[in-house]
């Protein structure tokens, strides 16, 4: 079956909630084995147990992508105990404290990027290293998919650190795309618009925010964790081995509306 994910292992960092979480379920669904990392040891511990309810072979792995060095350990650990990863999807990110750009603070802008734009790059570097050492050796192949946001196409006021990353990943997705289509890796990028998760849950249960960005939204709901399952299953399949450098925007129509 081209969706089939049997026999290959997939990394999806914050693979423990939210997006991250829903499309570990497709993965897993569809027979991947799965490593995941996250920075919550209970929310880790949950997702494992969640996760291999399918019968699947499930890593999790205490990770913030932030720190260099922890990238690099977990991946070697990850590597030691699976002997490879077929699929990366560098998802992990954390949100903005709300604040105009004039009134933004230094440290503020920095932790942001620290953990979105920095973490994704720490993740990326490790998992293309692996594929191209793989393809080196006679063993080509591979998907890089990175979770950014419609943040990154749209004027997000109040919110300019996170779109600045966002916009980042979009561009650096392209640039791997060219770089690794060679060693027949693919790469591609994510954004989601609004989506019902635990680091949304402020603004999303805010009658005044929900009462204006609800009815914008043409599908007239939230998005949901499991909205990205199929199209996470269809990335790291072989379905898409000709399909990469591409944005999926994942809105119910939010940005073209």
């Amino acid at each position: 079956m081209t969706f089939d994910l049997s026999g290959k292992t997939v990394l999806v960092t914050g693979g423990n909630g939210g997006i991250g979480l829903g499309m570990a379920q497709g993965l897993a669904e569809a027979g991947a084995d799965l490593v995941v990392w996250g920075s919550n040891a209970e929310k880790l511990a949950r997702a494992r147990d969640m996760l291999a309810a399918p019968g699947r072979r499930v890593l999790a792995q205490r990770c913030d992508v932030a720190d260099e060095s922890q990238v690099e350990a977990r991946f070697r650990e990850a590597l030691a105990e699976t002997g490879r990863i077929d699929a990366c999807f560098a998802n992990a990110g954390v949100s903005q404290k709300r604040a105009a750009l004039h009134e933004l603070s230094t440290e503020e802008w920095r932790r942001v990027m620290a953990v979105n734009l920095d973490g994704a790059f720490f993740t990326l570097r490790a998992a293309s290293r692996h594929m191209v050492e793989r393809a080196k050796a006679g063993d080509p192949g591979g998907r890089l998919v990175v979770v950014a946001s419609t943040a990154a196409v749209h004027g997000a006021a109040r919110a300019a650190a996170y779109a600045a990353t966002k916009g980042a990943l979009v561009a650096m997705t392209r640039a791997l795309a060219v770089e690794m289509a060679r060693y027949t890796v693919t790469a591609n990028a994510i954004l989601p618009g609004w989506i019902e998760t635990e680091m949304t849950a402020g603004g999303i249960g805010d009658a005044k925010f929900a009462g204006n960005v609800l009815p914008r939204i043409p599908m007239r709901r939230w998005g949901e964790p499991r909205d990205f399952a199929g199209l996470a299953v269809y990335l790291a399949s072989d379905a898409s081995r000709y399909h990469t450098g591409d944005s999926f925007v994942v809105d119910g129509a939010y940005t073209i509306f």
